[in-house]
Formats: structure tokens, sequence, C-alpha cells
């Protein structure tokens, strides 16, 4: 309702639009947390966003697909195939560039504008709590990676589905490149929203997490490299533990039939897989547990 306030200009008007109290149902944190996850994904595509938010990640989505789907051209192209040129679980080894830069543009898109605008508080005035809040940003970031990592897997697998290869090989091999997809994308997930979560600029966020993923690697291969030409093969398996791609490299090739990358085809055995294995759940813990410290701080 409005009304016009005697004396004052035709254009002054006090507009009573009351309050009304919600009498609706109280839906409670799952509520909250599901509704966190399914916003944090939907961001993480640009969804729900503006029409520049959607532009990268979607191309990155569509490069991953249709790599794909060149793999499977010329796997049916060529007379004689009968297996794809990639193991599922070297694509993601082989994309990695593509992953990395995903997760560099959308892990600090997730965190750092509710860190910048000081909007955390308002999470945890209630119902969410900070573990819903950690958990429902976890987990979003670590499915979009699975989604972008996945379903250039699903286009691999139908590829070769129509292609009639080896029904049991192909499906194996699958599976066991989903596995690994999975573990990377949980793996990744957690150390691009550590960092993105340090601070609040976004492009600080972007640099640190192409730095961590770039440079660790490099380091590492290039080590590698080097200890395989002076004769030190021994040694190349241990430096894959300080490089995550090299981490999920080192379990695929131990627990999941992978090749390895690194030099000479030289990846752990079964006994230094656990140590891998160990590290990679290691840091998985390690960035829940920074990431519960860091925003029980932001809430004070």
């Amino acid at each position: 309702m409005s009304t016009h306030t005697p004396g004052a200009p035709d254009s002054s008007r006090i507009h009573n639009i009351g309050y009304r109290h919600y009498d609706g149902p109280r839906l409670g944190r799952a509520y909250a947390r599901r509704s966190l996850y399914s916003q944090s994904l939907r961001g993480a595509f640009g969804l729900g966003r503006s029409a520049k938010s959607k532009v990268l990640p979607m191309i990155l989505m569509g490069i991953m697909c249709l790599v794909a789907a060149i793999m499977v051209a010329v796997a049916v192209a060529v007379p004689g195939t009968t297996d794809l040129p990639v193991e599922y679980t070297r694509f993601a080894i082989v994309t990695q560039a593509l992953i990395g830069l995903f997760l560099a543009a959308q892990a600090p898109q997730s965190v750092s504008r509710d860190l910048r605008f000081k909007s955390v508080p308002l999470y945890f005035s209630r119902p969410i709590e900070r573990v819903d809040y950690v958990v429902a940003k976890f987990a979003a970031m670590a499915s979009a990676l699975l989604l972008l990592t996945g379903v250039p897997l699903v286009i691999l697998y139908l590829g070769a589905m129509l292609a009639k290869f080896n029904f049991w090989d192909q499906t194996k091999g699958f599976a066991q490149g989903m596995v690994s997809v999975a573990l990377l994308s949980v793996l990744f997930g957690g150390i691009g929203l550590v960092l993105a979560a340090l601070t609040p600029r976004r492009g600080f966020g972007v640099a640190a997490v192409i730095a961590t993923l770039t440079i660790t690697y490099g380091a590492v291969s290039t080590v590698q490299a080097i200890s395989w030409e002076t004769g030190s093969a021994g040694a190349i398996q241990w430096l894959g533990l300080f490089s995550p791609v090299t981490l999920v490299d080192g379990v695929q090739t131990a627990f999941l039939g992978a090749e390895s990358a690194f030099p000479g085809g030289s990846g752990p055995g079964t006994g230094a897989g656990v140590v891998y294995l160990l590290v990679v759940l290691a840091l998985i813990a390690g960035c829940y547990a920074v990431l519960m410290r860091r925003y029980r701080k932001v809430g004070l």
C-alpha cells in the first residue's frame, strides 16, 4: 500500500509493504547443504551466472569431449584397429593441462567471492554450519572435475562399443579409468579449494593453483628424466610422490593396471603403490582439515 504525504511533492511517497511471517516448512541443514552443493556445481560451469562466466568452462568441456571424439574417430577409421589410441587411465594424464586450467579458473570462483564480500558468516548464521559449507564446496568441486574428466571417458567407451571392440576389455578399462578420474577429482578439488581459500583475491587464487600444479609436475618430471639418464632408475618412483599428477599416475599404475608415464615406464610396484595411495588419502584429509580451520576463522 502507498500513501501520499501531505504537503510533500507528488513524487514523494511512502510505501508500506509490511512484513509477513514465513509459514512454510523448515527444510533444515540437509536442504541447505544440498542447495549450496547444487549452486556451487552449477556455478563451476557458469550456469545461473552471466554469459561471460560460461565461456571458459564450456570451452574446456567441449575441448575435452572433442579430443575423446577424435580418438574414437581415429580408432574407427584405421583398418585393423582393435583398441583405442589412448587407454582410459591415460586420458586424464594426457589432458592434465586442460584440467588444471579448469580448476584454476573455477576453484577461486567457488570460494573467493564469498571471502572477498564477507558473506561467509551469513551462511553460518543458520541453519548451515561450517562443516556443511566445506563439505558442499568440496563435493561440488570434485563433482565438477569428475564431469569434466568422466564425460570424455563415456564418449571413448561408447565409441569403442560402436566400433565393436572387445566388450570385456573395454568395460574393464572404462571402470579403471573412472576410478582413476574420481580419485584425481577429489585430490585436485581439495588442493584447488585450499589454495583459493587462502586469499579473497581471485587472481591470486588462479595463479596459485596453476603454479602449484604446473611447477610441481614440471620439476618432478625433469628430475625423473635426469635420474633415468644418469642410471638412477630406482629413485624415479619415489620422486613421483611430490606432484599431484604423478601421485595419481603412480596409484593407477600400481593398482589399476595402467601404463606409467614415468620415464622408462618405471612406475611404482604394489609396495610403493601403497605409499602413493596413503599420501593421496593424507593429502585429501589434510585439505579438508585446512578448509575447516580456514572457515572456522572466517566465521568469527
